[in-house]
């Protein structure tokens, strides 16, 4: 008797499993899924500087390498703090001495030593590379300009993405003679601000040398470089799921 009745039991469970079919991102049955890519950006002014500087010195010595080199970049740091940058926003970034071994001077040593710098009120960034520089500075590398306030810049550029995305979805479903029911899932594609490195990147390009004094002098006698903020544009895209159903 209890074998005669195991049909007639199964038959509405595997009924009722058909009928409750389930969509991760909630579709209703009588919904079209419409998945939209888009981007946005945003321009703001840079606010700061971050640039790299420092010395290099040679010597018969180790000892002689190094200790010139040590009087020169305090020279440099004192010239910066004078300049306006508090100690703060100047942090060792390279400390290393090597013995040359080829070229013209090849077993003499290399020391240098490099401070990463940070400028936070930008108008005063090209006072601060001049000073560097007039102190006996002959590395540098930048500047990097940069908004103190990334996240909101990087908001606005996103609400710039989401809206593009309505507008792209919204043509679809005029094109279909559909229109947008609701918002299913929103998801952050990423971005970018400037030329500031995301990761998996490569990392930014060491500091250069500045060959010779003359290279030097003539920054010194051109006062220095003039920066232009310009500006940064932050770029971020975005991939919205809309739900469609008839008109």
């Amino acid at each position: 008797m209890d074998v005669k009745y195991l049909p007639l039991i199964a038959a509405p469970l595997a009924l009722a499993a058909c009928n409750e079919a389930y969509d991760p991102r909630g579709v209703d049955h009588d919904e079209t899924l419409l998945s939209v890519s888009a981007t946005g950006e945003s321009e703001v002014r840079p606010d700061e500087a971050f640039f790299q500087v420092g010395v290099e010195n040679f010597g018969q010595t180790g000892k002689a390498a190094s200790d010139a080199n040590a009087q020169d970049i305090a020279e440099v740091v004192a010239a910066l703090k004078a300049a306006g940058v508090p100690a703060k926003d100047i942090q060792t970034r390279t400390v290393g001495i090597q013995r040359i071994q080829y070229g013209d001077r090849k077993g003499q040593y290399q020391a240098n030593n490099i401070v990463a710098v940070t400028v936070r009120d930008i108008e005063r960034a090209g006072d601060a590379v001049t000073a560097a520089t007039e102190a006996g500075a002959n590395v540098f590398s930048g500047p990097d300009l940069r908004i103190s306030d990334s996240e909101k810049a990087a908001n606005t550029a996103y609400g710039e993405a989401f809206k593009a995305a309505k507008a792209r979805a919204q043509a679809y479903a005029d094109a279909a003679d559909m229109k947008i029911s609701r918002v299913l899932t929103i998801r952050d594609g990423g971005g970018s601000q400037g030329n500031r490195y995301v990761p998996g990147a490569p990392p930014p390009p060491p500091p250069v040398v500045m060959q010779t004094s003359r290279d030097a002098a003539m920054v010194e006698e051109a006062g220095g470089g003039v920066i232009q903020p310009g500006q940064t544009t932050s770029r971020v895209s975005v991939q919205v799921d809309f739900a469609l159903v008839p008109k």
